[in-house]
């Protein structure tokens, strides 16, 4: 394992919080029933300082001189042979501080009073407060420890800063190595989607184009999904987090997939819609055109010194002029935007920050007036992903009902403008049916 990134970053961190100390937990083990756990997948901001890979752990930053900082401590479970037969490899505090290049590495059930010792007459505390209540109380109960100590001239930490806002900046510009996992993780999802438009045919299910999906991911690499998939058969594709999966796929309907998986922490995220049968109908195709057109002109708004909110500006306008252009509303595209008469069609948001997180860490706002929008710059990783979902109504024409289409990329900013990191999932219809005939007659 490279661990050159995350001493990195903890060195990053401890620059930009001058005097003090910082507790980064990571996640614990959750049940999922009676006595089994779900897989295990550390906390996000823990994994981006250290990589370390086991529950039961938490890593203290020491800024100052005292206590002979600055350095990094991870506090982890024991070396433990009997618990290894069970449950597999532990590295323990001698390996963990070998492995992943901390400075000092201790025993789990040495935290709570190394804490206390840590805190003491240092100026400030960053801790993610009410994250985990479990985590709050062994922090708060440290913080007391100090407290009674006063009368031997102990000073416990005044002030409290929230640690996510400081890592949340780090994360939002992704580093070389992030933006290789991303690749990593991008690449195998778009080898899935392409195996799912080769697989679905009129009278399979749902699961069985998700199963497909799973396996992909596992065969090239990636360790998990990095959401539940979402494999949305004709009206389904109207739920826009459909996540049942459970329903026959018909002839003539469309099948939208969003599904993304994990490179080491990583995610990807990505949406197709395409036919059935592998031919789309002349409705189908102008709504899927008309999304297709609003990603377009959405990427092509991804810049540096652009606001976070300028695809999504650019995708609605596109959006609001085809809903009129296709009969489901009518006025003009100012008046569509302006009563928002375009969200009974397209109701979220063009995309989101993308990394360890498939919603990932980041402001979306650097403060609260309408405009104040996150600027774009190179690093920066998000979606881009409009849709268009036409429920049956009165005033809907009926060749448009339970039609449903998203397209969702995931796009890296750089210093010319932007980079698509999804390119090898087809997109354009010509290249879909393409695909899905070669399928068919190969």
């Amino acid at each position: 394992m490279d661990i050159a990134p995350f001493h990195r970053r903890r060195l990053s961190l401890l620059q930009r919080m001058g005097a003090g100390v910082a507790v980064v937990p990571t996640a614990p083990e959750r049940t999922r029933n009676r006595d089994t756990t779900y897989p295990y997948r550390a906390d996000s901001y823990f994994h981006y300082l250290t990589g370390f890979p086991e529950p039961e752990a938490v890593l203290v930053l020491v800024t100052s001189e005292l206590n002979d900082g600055p350095k990094s401590i991870l506090f982890c479970r024991d070396k433990d042979i009997d618990k290894e037969i069970w449950d597999g490899f532990r590295h323990g505090p001698d390996g963990a501080r070998e492995v992943f290049g901390v400075d000092e590495a201790h025993s789990i059930k040495e935290f709570d009073a190394k804490l206390a010792e840590l805190l003491a007459d240092q100026p400030s505390l960053w801790y993610s407060l009410g994250h985990d209540t479990a985590w709050d109380a062994r922090v708060v109960a440290a913080l007391n420890a100090v407290r009674a100590q006063s009368r031997a001239g102990k000073r416990a930490p005044t002030t409290l800063h929230d640690i996510r806002a400081t890592v949340d900046a780090m994360r939002l510009v992704k580093d070389t190595d992030e933006i290789a996992l991303m690749r990593r993780a991008a690449d195998i999802a778009c080898a899935a989607h392409r195996r799912a438009m080769r697989f679905t045919a009129p009278g399979r299910f749902e699961y069985e184009v998700e199963a497909g999906f799973l396996h992909e991911f596992r065969h090239n690499g990636s360790q998990y999904p990095a959401y539940p998939p979402i494999v949305a058969g004709g009206a389904n594709a109207c739920v826009l987090h459909y996540v049942d999966n459970n329903r026959p796929l018909n002839d003539g309907e469309l099948l939208l997939i969003d599904a993304g998986c994990e490179v080491d922490g990583y995610a990807s995220d990505i949406t197709r819609t395409f036919p059935v049968n592998g031919r789309f109908s002349g409705p189908q195709a102008d709504v899927y055109d008309l999304v297709l057109d609003a990603q377009t002109a959405a990427i092509a708004a991804i810049k540096p010194g652009a606001s976070f909110l300028d695809p999504h500006t650019a995708a609605v306008r596109v959006l609001a002029q085809g809903m009129i252009d296709l009969k489901l509303l009518e006025g003009s595209v100012d008046g569509v935007i302006e009563t928002a008469a375009y969200k009974r069609f397209y109701m979220h948001r063009t995309g989101h920050w993308l990394g360890l997180d498939v919603h990932d860490a980041g402001e979306y706002r650097h403060g609260p007036g309408d405009n104040d929008w996150q600027d774009l710059a190179p690093g920066m990783a998000l979606t881009v992903e409009p849709g268009c979902y036409i429920r049956p109504g009165d005033d809907v024409p009926k060749a448009f009902w339970n039609i449903g289409v998203r397209i969702e990329d995931d796009v890296l900013v750089t210093a010319a403008g932007c980079e698509i990191l999804t390119l090898d999932a087809p997109k354009k219809i010509a290249d879909i049916e393409a695909l899905m005939a070669e399928s068919r007659h190969g």
